[in-house]
């Protein structure tokens, strides 16, 4: 049995995936005994098309691939959620199965194509949503059910933790390392999505959806980014005996699903304090497995394509062996969301105040005010002279008495306006 696909979007992933397609399907037959072919191919870009040799099988229209009877597999490599969810919902209404790296489909309509893909009998496959290359979506799904899984954090955006590790390792600004970061192709013209944490919200919403066995969506996460972290803030960090890290948080809690991503302290002896530039982690803890952590690219036509082609053999195994889709959707938990001005965790402040007597007395009053407890105070001068950075650690506080706490001393005199460096700390 050959088992056709269709492909819709040649950008950087879909260009991987004609490629390994080209390089190993007589390997695939050999190893695997699995006969894959690329019948059809779709793409708004005729010259991506031409490039990669799949002229001949070329159209711009995906309904072409839709409607055509002997494509088993769909691959839908184009991203975002309008053209990209007709493309995923019309193959399994018409009988297709998909695969898709689309992290922002997945977690903002995931319980709707989920739904589709059980109504229909077709499998859907995204591994490559998540982590690139890295094998998570899979283990979580098999590997892992055995176990509650308590805890998921990770390192899910290669751009950001690029940009922080140059800044921890170089001196360098924020402003500076984007500017490179762009100019490598790490990042995009406009990097909302990567610095504003946006990406890694929409890749711990679905891997929370997982973990928990509860429908997590992206606008349910909340999102930091890393635009007011300083060179400063990383080399105090450092001399306190931690990293910081843009991590993405996803927790078991008494209280509900804690879900977030913002930039975190991480004691310099965690595991995810070691992977540094465009690489990804993410850390799982499981009651029996304990901890675990997978590791690799993040991004790049390499690794994303190798995760999407991974689907397609497994989703390709499964027809030729005539097997009926495996785990879907398993979001029968309704657990609650735990608000994040009810998050408990310590906190690390950074303000920049005038050189002058009695600040210091004004602002510890505002703390005590709210209820939060300093556990250390850093007190830094500039080369000015004017002015001084007064870097705070507190003990575990409640989001919502420190959000105070911020409001309340942006009012004092002689703190200077510019956007205090607020820090998380996780132990």
């Amino acid at each position: 049995m050959t088992v056709k696909l269709g492909l819709v979007g040649t950008g950087t992933v879909g260009g991987g995936c004609i490629d390994i397609l080209k390089n190993h399907r007589e390997e695939f037959k050999r190893h695997y005994g699995i006969d894959v072919e690329l019948a059809r191919v779709c793409s708004r870009n005729p010259e991506q098309a031409i490039e990669h040799g799949v002229e001949d099988i070329f159209t711009q229209d995906f309904h072409d691939i839709l409607d055509d009877s002997d494509i088993d597999i769909v691959i839908e490599l184009i991203g975002g959620t309008t053209v990209a969810r007709d493309v995923v919902l019309g193959a399994l209404r018409a009988g297709k199965n998909v695969v898709t790296a689309n992290k922002a489909l997945m977690a903002t309509h995931g319980e709707e194509v989920m739904r589709t893909a059980e109504e229909a009998g077709k499998e859907i496959a995204f591994e490559a949503s998540v982590g690139g290359g890295i094998p998570i979506i899979d283990p979580m799904k098999h590997s892992l059910i055995a176990n509650r899984i308590d805890s998921v954090m990770g390192i899910v955006n290669g751009t950001t933790n690029y940009m922080l590790t140059r800044m921890a390792e170089d001196d360098m600004p924020y402003a500076d390392v984007l500017a490179e970061a762009q100019a490598k192709g790490f990042a995009e013209a406009d990097p909302t999505a990567d610095v504003d944490g946006l990406d890694a919200a929409a890749k711990i919403a679905i891997l929370a959806s997982i973990a928990f066995n509860s429908r997590v969506t992206i606008d349910d996460v909340h999102a930091e980014g890393i635009r007011n972290i300083t060179p400063l803030d990383l080399e105090i960090a450092k001399d306190m005996g931690y990293c910081v890290k843009l991590l993405a948080h996803a927790h078991r809690t008494e209280e509900g699903i804690d879900v977030r991503v913002h930039p975190t302290m991480l004691p310099l002896s965690h595991q995810l304090a070691t992977v540094n530039g465009v690489y990804n982690a993410i850390y799982v803890v499981g009651d029996a497995v304990g901890e675990t952590m997978f590791f690799g690219e993040g991004a790049g036509s390499g690794p994303a394509a190798s995760a999407v082609m991974g689907d397609v053999l497994e989703v390709a195994r499964h027809l030729q062996a005539g097997i009926p889709p495996f785990v879907g959707c398993t979001c029968t938990d309704k657990l609650p969301l735990v608000p994040m001005e009810e998050l408990k965790t310590k906190y690390y402040i950074r303000f920049a105040v005038a050189d002058r007597s009695g600040v210091l007395a004004a602002m510890a009053g505002v703390f005590a005010s709210h209820d939060v407890s300093v556990h250390s105070v850093i007190q830094r001068g500039k080369k000015d002279g004017n002015s001084v950075d007064i870097t705070y650690v507190t003990h575990t506080a409640r989001e919502k008495s420190v959000r105070a706490v911020l409001a309340d001393i942006a009012k004092l005199d002689d703190v200077l306006r510019e956007e205090p460096s607020v820090i998380r700390v996780e132990d």
